[in-house]
């Protein structure tokens, strides 16, 4: 058994803002026996499966008030964490590695009970409820900001950026990008994370006839969600759900349109793209507002409320940009110089030192 690897669960789940840090750094761990907790009908099921052993708990999170849902969900905690230290213990596992959201509450639980160390990713500017209570057990919380460490002052914080997938580095430079788009045109693209934005699609669908009249093309990610899919058609108008090869997109994108979850701004950051940011304002406690500001304060982008932003006022921005080159290539400088390309590595380094601590 000297020679047996070092085994990690990785507690990731829901969307592309938790799986896909969580998958760049289990791919810097080569020489690690991965396993996964996640949920059940969640992204994982569809991602992780194909690379490493899914186990899955019927874990919920807590909603406003308390009644009798919260008994019935509070009694699905008590057995996720059971289930997970029988999974820890019959797996032999070393550590946890969580980034986040509800899954994170009993893994958490079971492996500082078990006294196995955690280490938990907080990709947002503003940590959520989980972080700040969990954040204090573990034994390091690695943030993709480090405006995050004054919310959590009782933890032991290491900054070190969100990882992004590998297609963002290295083997992404090279990759072509197989959409209809002339070389010479303006590209736009818009996109709402993994889930899709259905407000922010429709005011770009209101506001785009302008775009296409000077010239520029369109990249629609619309997501699987939207009532009014389909309904736009023009030449300079490509609508997507989703496209895989993001990284060759955001790269050609003469400027992106999207929310601010953490992920999509890596992703922006690390591909050097001006952004207009339009925050999710039913996200929890608005985080997402605060990722903006980040980029809106540093030169990477313009942020603008849902609530306030008109079709009118979102058609001349994005003109009044595309008509300033200068401008643009300001803004995608300020973005490369928010991004840490090797957030993985250090991600991995950390999460190395810890869990090898007592191995």
């Amino acid at each position: 058994m000297a020679n047996a690897p070092i085994k990690l669960l990785i507690a990731a789940s829901g969307t592309g803002g938790h799986l896909f840090p969580a998958i760049a750094l289990a791919e810097k761990l080569p020489d690690y026996e991965i396993e996964w907790l996640g949920v059940p009908n969640r992204l994982e099921t569809q991602l992780v499966p194909k690379q490493y052993l899914l186990h899955t708990i019927a874990v919920e999170g807590f909603q406003q008030g308390f009644g009798l849902s919260s008994l019935r969900i509070l009694g699905k905690l008590v057995s996720s964490i059971l289930e997970v230290r029988r999974i820890l213990k019959q797996g032999n596992f070393q550590g946890v590695f969580t980034t986040g959201g509800y899954i994170a509450g009993p893994a958490v639980i079971a492996a500082r009970s078990l006294g196995l160390p955690v280490v938990f990713h907080e990709s947002n500017a503003l940590p959520g409820k989980v972080t700040c209570f969990f954040g204090p057990w573990c034994s390091a919380v690695a943030l993709g900001f480090a405006e995050a460490t004054k919310y959590l002052p009782r933890a032991k914080n290491v900054c070190v950026g969100t990882p992004v997938r590998s297609q963002f580095l290295d083997e992404g430079f090279n990759t072509p990008l197989d959409l209809a788009i002339p070389d010479a045109a303006p590209l736009i693209v818009v996109f709402g994370g993994s889930q899709g934005a259905v407000a922010v699609n429709k005011l770009v669908r209101q506001s785009a006839q302008a775009w296409f009249d000077a010239g520029a093309y369109v990249v629609h990610l619309t997501g699987d969600r939207d009532p009014e899919a389909n309904n736009l058609k023009h030449p300079q108008y490509i609508e997507l759900p989703f496209y895989d090869n993001m990284a060759a997109l955001l790269r050609r994108a003469s400027l992106a349109i999207s929310r601010s979850g953490a992920g999509s701004l890596t992703e922006l950051a690390v591909c050097g793209t001006p952004a207009i940011l339009i925050p999710y304002p039913f996200a929890a406690e608005d985080h997402q507002s605060y990722n903006a500001d980040i980029f809106t304060k540093a030169g990477a982008a313009l942020t603008f409320k849902q609530s306030e932003l008109t079709a009118e006022i979102l058609e001349t921005q994005v003109l009044n940009l595309l008509r300033s080159p200068a401008e643009l290539a300001k803004m995608a400088e300020k973005a490369k110089a928010i991004a840490v390309p090797d957030s993985a590595e250090k991600l991995a380094s950390l999460v190395r030192e810890i869990v090898e601590l007592n191995f």
